[in-house]
């Protein structure tokens, strides 16, 4: 039986400014209703919202470190290459790198 890896990084697509949001959970499920409830004052004011990508670990600091390198200027890029037809299907306000 396979079990949940316990730490979560993931990316959120806001319906209202049509950017991004990268956060870390350790329960994605709760993480996400509290977002959409406005109990999150980063996104608030950005709801509704759409969970768009996420990357489970076993370790909470390797998904700390990840969040943190996804929230650079090189970790977007990669978002943003990875991401590339679901952001242009979404309508993506930033700029959506070439491959």
């Amino acid at each position: 039986m396979a079990t949940l890896l316990p730490f979560c990084v993931y990316v959120l697509f806001s319906e209202k400014d049509h950017l991004l949001y990268t956060g870390f959970t350790r329960g994605l499920e709760a993480r996400m209703n509290d977002h959409q409830a406005g109990r999150n004052s980063s996104t608030k004011g950005r709801r509704p919202l759409k969970l768009i990508f996420c990357e489970y670990y076993l370790f909470e600091e390797d998904a700390r470190k990840r969040e943190m390198y996804l929230k650079t200027t090189a970790g977007k890029k990669a978002l943003k290459i990875m991401l590339r037809n679901s952001l242009s299907n979404l309508g993506y306000r930033g700029t959506i790198s070439p491959l």
